[in-house]
């Protein structure tokens, strides 16, 4: 009767911290992700405006791309004080930092009211939320990792790492209906703001809900037996550093992929081909839907066959897919470019979905969340930061998309290395991993 009534209240409590994870990832990707649509959309007209079109959205990729250098300070940050004082707290500050300065980017004026500090305000802010979304992720996935079963952990992961999808899915979602809804001035002039401003009434919602969240059994367990690092993420690195290669080299063509499919893409068939801004964030919206639904599939399939099978089977149909990318968008129609982005989405999937369980099976328990963050955070500087920017370059260099192609699989490349190098961590025990 004993076992019996624990079994409950485990259950009780991982659906609990799953629940909380789940709409605190999605919340907080969300803030991240209208960033990256909103400097595809409208940021080069209102923040950079004596700039040609192109150049102005490239510098408002480089903006959207330092928030991603500001992403693996924050995991080292978090992730040190996640290994010192537990992972609760922590989830908490960071989604609170990330809706914050989100809301003040709704608030800001642009160059034509207060010049260039607009940029400069915009910059201090995607700093701001690099850093939250830094600390997020590991501490997000790591803390439904460390309370699920062990013969089920990928399936239970995949639900934090569905909030960047969801995330994506929300961003496009209200952009969609912000654009349809208001006539192009009015979008230009304030509409563009109503997706900044919704985040803190999101945020409050997050934060209610994870304050029902418990500390870690296993961080508290671990801690109270080993005690604690004084230095985790120095001490990472000196002991785990074929982990965090591993990790960095799972996430490099991923990460790449994502933002030329998620946020290049909108910059070509809006400003280049001079396509329907409605007609990509559909897409974008069916594509990050499905992506969210396919996920778990794909993570409890990693539970039964382990998760290198299905992280290699992704980045293969990924990089099997982009020859035939652009093509598709450069039909054109709604059924194309649908059909494009929607592919590319769902087999990334089979690489996001895994990534969670994978990434934290690699480090122990006392390391486990500065590990994961600066393996996860670290990899984005040089992938998600730069890819927008990067087939922005290699289009404007070139003329054409071919290039873009090139660059997407030569990232996923690195990516399948490192899923060979890899060993197969399906059902291991967090509690014994050295």
């Amino acid at each position: 009767m004993h076992a019996e009534a624990k079994t409950v209240v485990d259950a009780r409590q991982l659906r609990t911290v799953v629940g909380a994870s789940l709409i605190g990832t999605t919340i907080e990707w969300f803030d991240f992700f209208i960033y990256g649509v909103a400097s595809a959309l409208v940021f080069n007209r209102l923040f950079f405006p004596s700039f040609e079109p192109l150049t102005g959205t490239l510098l408002a990729f480089s903006t959207y791309a330092l928030g991603f250098l500001a992403r693996p300070l924050g995991g080292i940050v978090f992730g040190h004080f996640g290994d010192r004082i537990g992972r609760k707290m922590l989830l908490m500050i960071s989604l609170l930092v990330m809706g914050l300065s989100t809301t003040a980017i709704g608030l800001l004026p642009t160059y034509d009211q207060i010049g260039v500090w607009a940029p400069m305000l915009l910059i201090a802010l995607r700093l701001l939320q690099g850093f939250a979304v830094g600390g997020e992720w590991g501490g997000a996935v790591l803390i439904v990792a460390e309370v699920a079963p062990a013969r089920t952990r990928g399936f239970w992961t995949s639900w934090p790492q569905v909030g960047a999808p969801a995330g994506n899915l929300l961003a496009a979602g209200v952009f969609a209906a912000s654009s349809a809804l208001l006539p192009e001035d009015d979008f230009q002039s304030w509409g563009w703001r109503i997706p900044f401003l919704m985040s803190i009434v999101l945020v409050a919602v997050g934060y209610w809900l994870r304050r029902a969240v418990a500390e870690s059994a296993v961080f508290v367990q671990e801690a109270a037996k080993e005690g604690l690092v004084r230095f985790p993420a120095v001490e990472v690195v000196r002991r785990k550093g074929r982990a965090l290669l591993t990790g960095g080299g799972l996430r490099f063509g991923e990460n790449i992929c994502y933002y030329v499919v998620a946020t290049f893409s909108i910059t070509y068939l809006t400003e280049i081909r001079g396509g329907d801004r409605s007609l990509v964030l559909n897409a974008v919206l069916i594509g990050s839907a499905l992506e969210c639904l396919s996920m778990p599939f794909f993570a409890a399939l990693s539970d039964r066959v382990g998760r290198r099978w299905v992280y290699g089977a992704g980045a293969l149909c990924v990089a099997a897919w982009f020859p035939i990318f652009f093509g598709l968008l450069d039909v054109g129609n709604a059924w194309s470019v649908g059909l494009a982005v929607t592919v590319a989405m769902v087999a990334h999937g089979a690489m996001y979905a895994p990534q969670g369980a994978m990434i934290t099976e690699l480090f122990p328990t006392r390391l486990r969340y500065s590990g994961a963050s600066i393996a996860y955070q670290a990899t984005s500087i040089f992938a998600g930061s730069l890819a927008p920017i990067i087939a922005l370059s290699l289009y404007k260099l070139t003329g054409g998309t071919g290039a873009v192609a090139v660059y997407v699989i030569g990232g996923l490349l690195i990516t399948l290395v490192a899923v060979v190098a890899a060993r197969e961590t399906k059902g291991a025990d967090l509690s014994m991993v050295e």
